[in-house]
């Protein structure tokens, strides 16, 4: 049976954890999907420091993280012309990964500024699936408000929660609990984690 293509957006935030956006994009694309990728300024410093990445060029770092792939676009936080801007445009999910607090209080009060806080407003006027990743630790009651915001708005919060019913022995398995987790709710098929009950 022949894979469906479908259309998704990633937004990678300036919040630690830049390596779940990462893995996320690859699964999608190593799926055949197509992925509409948007990072926030915040963002660069983060793959920078995280992943050591050198970006000072832009396009050649996109490249570099993510490798060369047909269905990876690629925008800028200012290109309003961008597809993904309208709701006229065919998108299957937008997933926030990692999303940092100001970022997750833009998008919860309706705030779109840059493309990727506009694509939000539309997935939420459109009804269509928008995942939050919030990567903070404590949070505050405002944190925990826009939260709710967003949940009642129709989005879904996955918080960068890995679990350890699974025994992971890497970060990689940690990693991979969370972006499965996201995918589950994408109903993208994946192997990244052993299900609770599954044998082996």
């Amino acid at each position: 049976m022949a894979l469906t293509k479908k259309i998704f957006t990633v937004g990678i935030t300036g919040a630690s954890g830049a390596i779940y956006g990462v893995r996320l994009v690859n699964e999608l694309l190593n799926e055949g999907h197509q992925v509409h990728l948007l990072l926030t300024g915040s963002a660069w410093q983060v793959l920078h420091f995280e992943l050591d990445a050198d970006t000072s060029n832009e396009e050649k770092c996109i490249h570099e993280v993510f490798g060369e792939h047909k269905n990876l676009i690629y925008h800028t936080q200012q290109d309003f012309s961008a597809p993904i801007a309208s709701g006229s445009s065919k998108n299957e999910g937008m997933i926030i990964i990692p999303c940092s607090m100001g970022t997750l209080a833009k998008i919860a009060n309706g705030i779109s500024s840059n493309l990727l806080e506009r694509t939000a407003d539309v997935m939420f006027k459109e009804r269509r699936k928008i995942i939050v990743v919030p990567r903070e630790t404590p949070l505050h009651s405002t944190h925990l408000e826009n939260m709710k915001k967003i949940s009642d708005q129709g989005g879904i919060i996955v918080p960068a929660m890995p679990g350890f019913y699974h025994q992971p022995k890497t970060m990689d398995d940690l990693i991979n609990f969370v972006v499965g987790k996201v995918l589950d709710q994408l109903d993208v098929d994946h192997s990244l984690f052993d299900r609770w009950g599954e044998t082996t």
